[in-house]
């Protein structure tokens, strides 16, 4: 029995999808320990009977494994929904190592990933992470003779400056942005939103929920397993984990009042920012992947999203996102 969700646009780009869509790398990558690869397929399909028609991977995810799992899983409705994966990064003895987005790799992965997700046509195909040694128009360059060719649909960026997407775009039209964005990280308002909004490119928020802190569930004796890589960031010590509490706390109270949670009022919130936005929170857990999608029904108003602005920004909020050594290579 489907759902059903609204839908939204990325920008100018026609590209139509689920107001929210689903962040597929924790599935098979990240977060240890890892879930039983039925019970994913059955949360992805799941997911589609719950009106989700974006999903969301990556080469790197696995590495390989992500892909393998998301594709076959949507054979099924292949029709109905939009696959998004990523270049960009070399990957030596499974393990990334170091970013590569030279135009003739861009090529090898594209065949590589068309063959690991058994699709004719990628429908989004974003630079996982910017390459300093490629000029970004011979990547939209790459990227443009792939849409010619019909392997790929649209072109996206990940994690990219202002000024990196106006040139990108300038080759071939960006259909969007993948960035993260949350209560907890709002560097995006400033220079990144403004641009997307004058280009008409969509905004994809990955970490909507700031990887599992903005579900409340956490604080500051929480433990993570040892494979799991929140353990090195530094917003994930216990310290952070009690500092940024405040915000949650907000988010609660709001929640309380819509008779919501607040991993909920956190995506509601994101919903609310622009009508381009979509936030693609990741989960392993049919619970919650019910309670994301149900974000989608909840309407914020005026005055709730003054009152979130309002406390919010006298939260400050504690702790780097990445450790310095990770900023610009991590694909997490």
């Amino acid at each position: 029995m489907e759902t059903k969700m609204p839908k939204r646009k990325l920008g100018k780009s026609n590209l139509e999808v689920s107001a929210i869509g689903l962040g597929c790398m924790g599935m098979s990558f990240g977060y240890t320990p890892l879930p039983d690869k039925q019970e994913m397929i059955k949360l992805i399909h799941s997911a589609v009977d719950q009106g989700v028609t974006f999903f969301d991977t990556a080469e790197v995810y696995g590495p390989f494994t992500n892909e393998e799992l998301v594709g076959p899983a949507l054979k099924q409705v292949r029709e109905k929904v939009v696959i998004a994966t990523k270049f960009g990064f070399n990957i030596q003895n499974g393990k990334q190592s170091g970013v590569n987005s030279k135009p003739e790799h861009i090529k090898e992965v594209a065949e590589a990933s068309l063959k690991r997700l058994k699709i004719d046509a990628i429908d989004l195909f974003y630079q996982h992470r910017v390459d300093p040694r490629v000029p970004i128009e011979d990547v939209a360059g790459a990227v443009k003779d792939l849409i010619k060719e019909g392997k790929v649909k649209h072109f996206g960026l990940s994690e990219a400056g202002a000024n990196t997407i106006r040139k990108a775009h300038a080759v071939q039209p960006v259909a969007a942005l993948q960035s993260e964005y949350s209560l907890w990280t709002r560097t995006p308002e400033k220079e990144i939103i403004p641009t997307l909004e004058e280009l008409g490119i969509g905004f994809v928020p990955f970490s909507p929920l700031g990887k599992g802190f903005l579900t409340g569930k956490m604080n500051e004796n929480t433990k993570f397993d040892i494979g799991d890589f929140r353990n090195i960031l530094p917003r994930f010590t216990p310290e952070a984990l009690k500092a940024n509490q405040a915000l949650i706390d907000l988010l609660a109270k709001i929640a309380v009042k819509k008779n919501a949670t607040p991993a909920q009022i956190a995506l509601a919130w994101l919903l609310a920012q622009k009508p381009w936005i979509v936030p693609i929170p990741g989960t392993t857990k049919l619970n919650r992947l019910t309670e994301n999608n149900g974000s989608a029904a909840i309407q914020l108003t005026a005055d709730d999203l003054r009152a979130i602005e309002d406390s919010a920004s006298k939260i400050q909020v504690y702790g780097a996102r990445y450790p310095e050594y990770l900023e610009k290579t991590t694909g997490l």
